[in-house]
């Protein structure tokens, strides 16, 4: 017997076990294999509904319509799937229990979790873990270290697999009134504050510590020669590593290739410490 958002079902309603939450778990992993420009992850979502939708209908013309609900557009933090994944499944067991149960709304509690969610994923995981754990393993990499690659994977995976397991058995526990509970609280908003104030001041330390860019350029001679790396420094330290990541953020906000401006980083570094402007 298991807990669903409606309580615990007795033995002749309730359907779905830890067993089948785990094998829509192991199909949320490859989500984005067949990602596309027009409805994204929604043969991922199908595809990892599969064993439940198979369990749930008995009917072909049953299975086909549920597909059909889940072939709708869907996108998300990939971290966070297996969170909406069990809530659908508590729906689904709903509405194979309950004929008059709405369908619809199985898709409408999709759409309105895929940006809050999407939302704290992003600022979790993209913009903030995937940078911590890239720094810290290219620190080790760096020093000449083959565990600069091993130690980012581990940081990184672990902690996601870890909220995908969880995610898949809380989602269907709590079903439908996980989203309401989150923002009653108001922590989905202290949440993306918190991560995003951690994101800007990691990316912060990587640009003044990584981002290697001096000037050689000298003025005057003898005893009154100046250093123009020496005045940059005196105005901010690191301007030139941190005026050249903006120009390149800038660079990236105008649809410019990522190929395109690293050949033309290596080209102006070439160029420049050719003719002695810029120093290592």
């Amino acid at each position: 017997m298991m807990k669903t958002s409606n309580g615990y079902l007795g033995e002749d309603t309730t359907k779905i076990t830890k067993k089948d939450l785990m094998k829509v778990f192991w199909r949320s992993i490859p989500f984005e294999i067949s990602w596309n420009y027009v409805r994204q992850m929604h043969s991922g979502f199908a595809y990892a509904m599969g064993p439940i939708l198979e369990k749930l209908y008995k009917t072909k013309e049953e299975r086909a319509d549920a597909l059909k609900r889940h072939m709708e557009f869907f996108n998300i933090t990939p971290y966070f799937a297996t969170l909406v994944l069990g809530i659908v499944t508590a729906m689904e067991e709903k509405r194979a229990n309950n004929p008059d149960f709405d369908s619809a709304s199985i898709n409408n509690v999709k759409a309105s979790l895929m940006g809050p969610l999407s939302g704290i994923g992003d600022s979790i995981f993209l913009g903030t873990l995937r940078i911590i754990t890239a720094g810290i393993g290219v620190s080790l990499a760096m020093n000449g270290s083959p565990l600069g690659a091993i130690l980012f994977l581990l940081l990184y995976n672990i902690p996601a697999y870890a909220l995908r397991y969880v995610g898949m058995m809380k989602g269907y526990q709590l079903g439908t009134g996980l989203l309401e509970k989150i923002q009653k609280s108001g922590m989905m908003g202290k949440v993306l504050d918190m991560t995003g104030i951690l994101g800007l001041m990691t990316i912060g330390s990587m640009t003044a510590t990584m981002v290697n860019l001096k000037v050689a350029l000298t003025f005057g001679s003898g005893d009154a020669m100046t250093e123009l790396q020496t005045v940059l420094d005196s105005i901010m330290p690191c301007l030139l590593p941190a005026g050249v990541t903006f120009f390149i953020y800038w660079l990236l906000g105008k649809n410019i290739k990522t190929t395109q401006i690293l050949l033309g980083v290596i080209l102006i570094s070439i160029i420049c410490a050719r003719f002695g402007i810029l120093t290592a």
